[in-house]
């Protein structure tokens, strides 16, 4: 082999590997490109945006393309190693088996080199700037796509039979679940890309797309509201007294329910010196099932501009109340509410006891001791530790009266008319729980 085959053969190489690199590069940025970064160029007015999207909508034929240009470079390196330079370097190794010995350097060097310049090197570049690298390179693909079409179709079209005959879909797509997209936020929250708060929040929404109206709703018994047959000087007292804004008004009781009323409507008669007469400021909220679910009840608020609903049960009756603050407080926490209040809490008492409010929620609890489900969840729809003890029970328990489950012995420690007020909590031990299964 003279001085210009072995030109010849280097050059070839080199082609080759940039051959196997721009594959590589291309088939990674593909995959890894965000059409919203895209779609955002278009719309500032970039023409190759528009380019690289309309490319991306056959993504599965550039996709195959990248793959079948990488497949053919390695073959053609592998052919070039083993044929014409392994054959050269013998030559230069005037030594005993030489020929085996050229053989092994060249396809390790060729495979350093492969790795390097076609797969790490191209691969780190798209991944860093997928887009960047579409809008550079998009014309060499397009032109590609259109030389090889029909090698590319016949390819993907057999391919596409064999997946048929193991059953298996190719047109199917991946969708992302919402499992998936907890993990790259927590992902992102280890990295710093997100604070926890924002995490949090996030974990927040996806919970409440799982909420209903009576998840959330302030229940009738713990409703404050105001009674058109007391005095007025009495329902002011109430008013001033109370940090809540919005109040239900009813006649004797919220089975004659009237509508609801603005405190500051009040107060602006007040400042115009207006005579009071609280009929005259009643508005009408929505009236929504207990079954609504969460979205479709903020969907509602949104259309129509009314930002509180009385809760129903399936005969008519009033059984709760439900504010945007309701919800809001459900996403950002009780304190993004404008007025905060007490909220249910659980006390730990020592390592195995704890106390805890009747109103405590029941997914907090869940989640704080690991516990997928709870009896009768799906059938009796309680939200509160309170209401899961009354299912359990069958029936008002009275205080002091205790009902065992699972691994935790759960103890009435005072009630509040028919309602659960504080509970007592406690974990059986290892030996315990061994001793109780024998």
């Amino acid at each position: 082999m003279d001085s210009s085959d072995t030109g010849l053969l280097l050059v070839l190489m080199i082609v080759l590997l940039l051959t196997l690199g721009f594959f590589s590069l291309m088939e990674t940025a593909i995959a890894e490109s965000h059409r919203s970064k895209l779609e955002k160029m278009q719309e500032d007015g970039n023409a190759d945006a528009e380019k690289v999207l309309e490319l991306l909508e056959q993504d599965d034929r550039m996709l195959s393309l990248s793959q079948i240009g990488i497949t053919m470079s390695s073959i053609l390196i592998g052919v070039c190693t083993g044929v014409l330079l392994a054959p050269m370097a013998a030559k230069l190794l005037p030594i005993p088996h030489a020929q085996t010995l050229s053989l092994v350097i060249s396809v390790l060097v060729i495979t350093c080199l492969a790795l390097l310049l076609g797969e790490f090197l191209p691969k780190k570049t798209a991944l860093q700037k997928p887009e960047a690298m579409l809008l550079k390179y998009h014309g060499i693909m397009r032109l590609l796509a259109r030389v090889t079409r029909p090698f590319v179709s016949l390819l993907s079209g057999a391919a596409n039979m064999i997946l048929l005959i193991f059953g298996i879909n190719p047109h199917a797509t991946d969708t992302v679940t919402e499992d998936e997209v907890k993990d790259l936020i927590e992902q992102g929250t280890e990295d710093g890309t997100f604070e926890k708060t924002e995490q949090a929040m996030v974990d927040k929404i996806f919970h409440l797309s799982d909420q209903t109206a009576y998840a959330l709703m302030t229940p009738r018994t713990q409703m404050l509201w105001l009674d058109l047959a007391d005095s007025l000087w009495e329902n002011m007292r109430l008013i001033r007294e109370t940090p809540q804004d919005i109040f239900p008004v009813g006649r004797d009781s919220l089975d004659d329910f009237c509508g609801v009323l603005y405190a500051k409507d009040l107060l602006n008669a007040t400042l115009a010196h207006e005579v009071l007469d609280l009929s005259q400021y009643i508005r009408k909220p929505l009236f929504i099932p207990r079954s609504m679910e969460t979205f479709r009840v903020l969907k509602q608020f949104r259309t129509t501009g009314i930002h509180e609903a009385m809760v129903l049960d399936e005969y008519g009756g009033v059984i709760g109340f439900l504010t945007m603050d309701d919800i809001l407080q459900e996403i950002a926490g009780e304190s993004f509410a404008t007025h905060e209040e007490e909220t249910a809490q659980l006390t730990v008492r020592d390592e195995n006891s704890w106390l805890v409010d009747g109103l405590y929620d029941i997914d907090d609890f869940k989640a704080k001791f690991s516990i997928e489900e709870l009896p009768d969840e799906d059938h009796d729809h309680y939200q509160t530790m309170g209401g899961f003890l009354t299912s359990y029970f069958g029936y008002i328990p009275k205080a002091g009266e205790r009902i065992d489950w699972q691994d935790f012995t759960f103890e009435v420690v005072d009630m509040d008319g028919a309602r659960i007020d504080k509970i007592m909590i406690t974990k059986k031990s290892a030996e315990e729980t061994v001793v109780a299964i024998e």
